[in-house]
């Protein structure tokens, strides 16, 4: 896989078979895992019956043609939306006995376009943490934005923020609250291609340095095989392959 290697599918996170196959057994380290999950709106079938895992610090890429559910499966992870069928086990809990401002700090996710409040760039990332009457001291904060590199960004007025530099701190903003996985929605498809680079830049190097749990959903198959251990292939709703990333995207 470019670049990290994340995982080699002869030792890597599938390579004991595992779950390759949608109704296989779970391994004990799941940190995440959803049993038929489902969701129909006005008799359509947005997602359909998904059953998978995602293990502790792995990365897990949702991929598949436009149309094909991908949004729509992350959003029920953190109930954004809520199923119609099926549940969520978070850390073995099921994850309709969480409140759901406590579910979607564990499931951090991150969009496509961020939406930052008015204020400095220190004002976002504390935002979480005073929540949950934290507050985020000036040195999490700079390492927050060091992780993201942008060393120093913590005065700035997120007004004045280029596309690019405002989405690594929504990913900055995100981890402040130390989720258990983050989930990234097409995180560089409304960047241009400089832009775009430097964002992944900063996804890739978090991966490594901190062992991420993360689900990805994108478009990108390049980008699906720099990141991720193991891909998730999505048509109409319906998972049609899982396992690695050689595995489902050169099937």
């Amino acid at each position: 896989m470019c670049g990290l290697n994340r995982s080699d599918p002869a030792t890597g996170p599938a390579a004991n078979g595992l779950n390759t196959l949608v109704g296989k057994s779970f391994n004990s380290d799941s940190i995440l895992r959803t049993e038929h999950l489902s969701r129909v709106v006005k008799d359509k079938a947005l997602v359909q019956d998904a059953t998978f895992e995602v293990r502790k610090g792995e990365v897990l890429a949702i991929v598949g043609p436009s149309g094909s559910g991908k949004t729509s499966l992350l959003r029920l992870l953190n109930r954004l939306d809520e199923p119609t069928a099926g549940t969520v086990y978070v850390d073995g809990v099921d994850y309709r006995t969480i409140e759901p401002r406590d579910l979607r700090r564990q499931l951090g996710m991150v969009t496509q376009r961020p939406y930052l409040f008015p204020g400095t760039v220190a004002d976002n990332l504390r935002f979480g943490p005073a929540q949950r009457s934290e507050l985020l001291s000036q040195d999490s904060v700079e390492a927050l934005l060091a992780n993201v590199g942008l060393k120093g960004y913590a005065g700035r007025n997120v007004a004045n923020l280029s596309g690019g530099e405002a989405q690594r701190v929504s990913v900055a903003r995100t981890l402040a609250n130390s989720p258990l996985v983050l989930l990234l929605d097409e995180p560089t498809s409304a960047l241009d291609e400089a832009a775009k680079l430097e964002v992944e830049s900063s996804i890739q190097k978090l991966i490594r340095d901190q062992a991420l749990t993360c689900i990805l959903v994108t478009h990108d198959v390049g980008q699906a095989g720099r990141l991720a251990d193991r891909a998730l292939l999505l048509d109409s709703g319906r998972i049609v392959r899982i396992g690695s990333v050689n595995e489902v995207l050169h099937a």
